[in-house]
Formats: structure tokens, sequence, C-alpha cells
């Protein structure tokens, strides 16, 4: 799994992991809110490299991160998580694996694409029409947050349709799910008193690989046309 990792992939990783696992001793934080932040940033780093193991890492953190959005009243959260991103981990490996290229330097690799600008505009429109009706659906069953929560939603979904299509210009979009969520669950873990600040640390560290991983996809495209392996 490590294979083709370099040293700051490692450090960075290793470094937020050190800080949950300090969390969970210092501020008795949640042993299921460690265990699905560590599966989350595993999961986010390896879908930054192009790794279809990705998505068995999904698969536990989605589980784990729905039920505890649902004890916090972010239902939004809890359902996106819960009846949307657990049952695609299982798509993702299915597609991603019709899709992959292999390297001796890297290990396995999957193909990556770009959105021309006709599609942007598409996203955009559908993105702020989808966003407005979800928090009112959102506020009427009690929903908090509910205008974060929703925004947080409506790009996360638009942005996993994209990761399953491999198009590198999800990680825009999920470079700004992860700043929605950082203060989606600021906001909550100060006005409920939780104690699963883990979870914040998580989204920190899904902001940072987001950026991140766009610089490699971007760079990922560009090797990969030149190579005449992207149609």
């Amino acid at each position: 799994m490590l294979k083709g990792w370099t040293t700051f992939e490692k450090t960075w990783l290793g470094t937020f992991t050190l800080i949950n696992i300090y969390l969970f001793f210092a501020w008795q934080d949640s042993l299921l809110g460690l265990v699905s932040s560590i599966a989350g940033m595993l999961c986010v780093v390896l879908a930054g490299k192009g790794r279809i193991s990705t998505y068995y890492f999904g698969i536990i953190q989605c589980g784990t991160y729905a039920y505890i959005s649902y004890t916090y009243g972010l239902y939004g959260e809890s359902m996106l998580n819960g009846l949307f991103y657990f049952p695609l981990q299982f798509l993702g490996i299915y597609l991603w694996n019709k899709n992959k290229v292999e390297s001796s330097q890297i290990g396995e690799q999957i193909k990556v694409k770009t959105l021309n600008k006709k599609q942007w505009i598409q996203l955009g429109l559908i993105t702020v029409v989808s966003a407005i009706a979800y928090a009112y659906f959102l506020n009427l069953i009690g929903g908090q947050q509910v205008r974060i929560d929703s925004l947080a939603v409506v790009l996360s979904v638009i942005a996993q349709i994209l990761m399953l299509k491999r198009y590198v210009e999800q990680w825009v979009l999920w470079i700004a799910v992860n700043v929605l969520s950082v203060a989606l669950w600021l906001i909550t873990l100060i006005q409920t008193g939780g104690n699963d600040w883990s979870m914040l640390v998580m989204w920190l560290a899904f902001t940072f690989n987001s950026i991140v991983s766009l610089h490699n996809w971007k760079k990922m495209n560009k090797e990969q046309s030149q190579d005449g392996k992207v149609k």
C-alpha cells in the first residue's frame, strides 16, 4: 500500500494520526471517532494517489461517520455517508478496476481526465438549485446548521460522482467541502459540548490532503496524456 509514497506524505499522515491518538486519551474522545478519523485519512490519501484501495477504507469511514453525525443531529451528513457514500464505495471498486494502469515505480494507478467549460457551468447551476432545495428539507426535519450542512452535502455528492468518473476537478470541490465541514464541526462541537474532536482533526487533514491531491491528479493527467493513456 505504501509503494510510491513520498517522505512528505508519510510524515503528514503520521502527524495527523498521532494528533488523533493524543486527543483520544487526553480529551476522552470516542473510540468510534478515532477509528473513523484514521480510516478517513487513509481513504483520502489513497484517493489522492489514485489507488483503488481508497474504497476499502472508505467503507469503514462512511459507516462510522454516518452514525457519529446522526448522534449530533447532522442529518445531512449522516444521510450522505450512510445512504450515498457507503454503497458507492463498492461501485467505485468496480469502476476504478476497469480503468487502471500499472507502473513499476508507483504500482497501481487509475486513468484520469478533466472537465470542459460547459460541464463546469452545468455543475454550477445544479449545485445552487440543489443546495437551496436540500437546505429547506433539512430545516423541515429539524437539522442543525442547515445552510452549511446542505451546501457541504450537495458539493460532496457532485465531487463523489466526479471521483467515480475519475475527473481531476473533483479535488476543487473537495477543497470547498472540507473547508465547510471544518466550520460545521467546529460550530457543532462548541454548541453541543461534544467530545468528538477527532472529527475536526479529520476534516482539517482532509482539507490539507485535497490541496495536495489536486496537484497530484493534475500531474497524473499530464503524464498520462503525454503517454497517450487517456482517451
